[in-house]
């Protein structure tokens, strides 16, 4: 059983390749690693070490800080489902990209935020 920690962190890794539009392949190309790797991070069964979530930062463009966020809350609620990380965990699942693409620009266009792409 993977630590709670690890969990939330990889979940947070889930969520921002899934929100820049990358596969678990396309990260692990920039890691060099497989992207079983990566899957095995996204889950938790895989602690990811602090370099590793260095480098992370560096290809996401966001503090080392992120992968943390909402940690304390996630222990204190761990039985409540997010409702963002449930849209999250559906829309990876989906496989056909122009599918993917027309649903994020319909919760941008709801939200009234745009999503950063990467390029």
């Amino acid at each position: 059983m993977s630590h709670p920690v690890d969990a939330h962190v990889g979940r947070k890794l889930k969520q921002i390749r899934t929100m820049r539009r990358l596969s678990q392949t396309d990260v692990a190309r920039e890691l060099n690693l497989s992207f079983q790797q990566i899957q095995k991070y996204e889950i938790g069964s895989n602690r990811i070490a602090a370099s590793r979530l260095y480098e992370l930062s560096r290809i996401f463009d966001v503090p080392t800080s992120y992968f943390f966020e909402g940690l304390d809350a996630a222990t204190k609620t761990t039985c409540e489902r997010d409702p963002s990380m449930e849209i999250v965990t559906a829309l990876a699942n989906i496989r056909d990209d122009s599918v993917k693409s027309r649903i994020v620009t319909f919760i941008e266009d709801v939200s009234g935020v745009t999503v950063a792409r990467q390029g």
